[in-house]
């Protein structure tokens, strides 16, 4: 059997190179060469045991584009497109089981059963590698015609998970003044999306000037930096709002302190939507009393569902010729070379990384 290489997570903070055999594709799946595996900030959580007991050994990398090699009897994608093989996918990383509660129901994700990580000597969807075994009931989407795939990949799991946010939260109201904690790829998405909906203001907070440019040029009208205290912040977001302050917080920094923050950022009767703290396990004091006397809704999202990457797939499609997206990913790293990867991102250094097999 041939094989292909892999970078595995054999225990916390332990990377090692595999070559892993490449499986035919089992009835209804597919089998796809990789493009471009995205480094997620949630890769590093996992790498170090931040976000827990994974069942190791895994494959990393839950974002990918790749080339169909081989299709398991099928002859469409999961919106119903043709599909053969030499075409470019981009797939929800989740196996969900589509036989419970969850899947049948209540219509959420992820189910009961769902499988998010494969023991790496089996078939596996894992990104950082040459290939990638896509099994029956793991949703894969053809690119459109003319879609750039660096585009589809800039902002990888993150898009996704801004628009299942909204989603569940409700979405970005025309003439709204928005406050985005991070510029990560989760808060750049959500920069994104909150321009495109016709956002009045959309202020980004951050600590590294080169992400904050990079915001500019998704649609944020103002930025603040995390040099400032939180007392200026919260000051000039107030004076660019009005004393009603922002409608809608959107919590994409990934660490704990954001939260107290965002929630004394937010104005009255305004929502607070958390999308980055899936991996920092902890706690922080709020006031219960200001959720009532200010009216405020604080929400949470996470696991997107195929039907947010098929909207994340055709809306960077539609505006890669407008909005410079391929230009985010600023770092690409070969299989080999996911510890560095993974530092980098750790570091706040790239903007969006990604694994290359072909280097």
């Amino acid at each position: 059997m041939a094989t292909g290489r892999a970078t595995v997570l054999v225990e916390p903070n332990r990377l090692e190179t595999w070559d892993v055999p490449v499986p035919e594709p089992e009835p209804g799946g597919a089998l796809v060469r990789i493009v471009l595996g995205g480094v997620c900030g949630s890769d590093v959580h996992i790498a170090t045991g931040e976000a827990g007991v994974m069942p190791f050994p895994i494959i990393l990398g839950h974002e990918g584009i790749g080339r169909i090699e081989k299709l398991g009897g099928i002859e469409t994608d999961y919106a119903g497109v043709p599909v053969k093989p030499g075409d470019l996918v981009y797939w929800s990383p989740i196996a969900a089981c589509h036989r419970c509660y969850s899947c049948n129901v209540i219509d959420e994700s992820p189910c009961e059963n769902s499988r998010f990580f494969e023991h790496a000597e089996k078939p596996n969807w894992g990104s950082y590698a040459d290939y990638a075994w896509l099994p029956n009931g793991l949703a894969f989407f053809r690119l459109p015609d003319g879609a750039d795939p660096l585009a589809v990949a800039a902002l990888g799991c993150a898009l996704p998970t801004v628009l299942r946010g909204f989603d569940r939260c409700g979405t970005v109201r025309m003439g709204e003044a928005v406050v985005v904690q991070g510029a990560g790829p989760v808060g750049l998405s959500a920069v994104l999306v909150a321009a495109q909906a016709g956002a009045r203001d959309v202020i980004v907070i951050d600590g590294f000037d080169q992400r904050l440019d990079v915001a500019r040029s998704l649609g944020a009208t103002a930025t603040i930096s995390l040099a400032d205290s939180p007392e200026e912040r919260r000051r000039k977001i107030y004076d660019m709002t009005g004393p009603a302050g922002p409608s809608l917080v959107v919590e994409a920094a990934g660490v704990l302190p954001a939260f107290p923050e965002g929630v004394e950022l937010a104005g009255v009767h305004a929502r607070y939507v958390i999308l980055g703290l899936w991996g920092a396990i902890g706690t922080q004091p709020i006031s219960p009393r200001d959720l009532t006397t200010r009216n405020l809704t604080i929400a949470g999202a996470t696991f997107p569902k195929p039907k947010h990457y098929y909207e994340a797939m055709h809306l960077a499609a539609r505006l890669q010729d407008q909005v410079p997206l391929a230009a985010l990913i600023s770092h690409r790293f070969a299989i080999g070379d996911a510890a560095a990867a993974l530092e980098t991102v750790k570091r706040g250094e790239a903007i969006k990384a990604v694994i290359d097999p072909e280097l």
